[in-house]
């Protein structure tokens, strides 16, 4: 369900490293979670951003949530696509509804986030709990 060769956070956002870029996302889980997404607000293109500080928002028809970053760099794109249809975050969340790319300023962070399997285990833990 979630790709191996994606990173992820425990506020449910992966990071897929190609080069010394990462394609950011929110993952599955998170996008079960916030049910019929309406609204996307995304940094600008070169904006600074720090791992695990906010980095936009998604808002559903529940509530609107904060998105951090999984990593720390500069924004070199952004999924324009989202801001006329931000319901692909539900269609497609580890795939086309991609969310910005950044270009990694300390890429030794990747490792303190989760594998696919250690993030899979966190979100059961976490639907056991509820």
């Amino acid at each position: 369900m979630y790709p191996a060769n994606f990173h992820y956070t425990k506020e449910h956002e992966w990071v897929r490293v190609e080069g010394d870029v990462g394609v950011v996302g929110i993952t599955d889980h998170a996008q079960n979670q916030l049910g019929d997404i309406v609204y996307v607000d995304l940094p600008k293109t070169g904006t600074r951003v720090e791992q695990g500080k906010t980095l936009g928002s998604v808002e559903s028809v529940k509530a609107v949530s904060d998105i951090y970053s999984p990593v720390s760099g500069e924004v070199v794109e952004v999924n324009d696509t989202l801001a006329t249809a931000p319901e692909k975050l539900n269609e497609d969340p580890h795939g086309e509804a991609w969310l910005v790319k950044i270009k990694l300023s300390a890429p030794g962070e990747i490792q303190q986030l989760l594998s696919a399997e250690d993030y899979q285990n966190y979100v059961a833990a976490e639907e056991s709990k509820h």
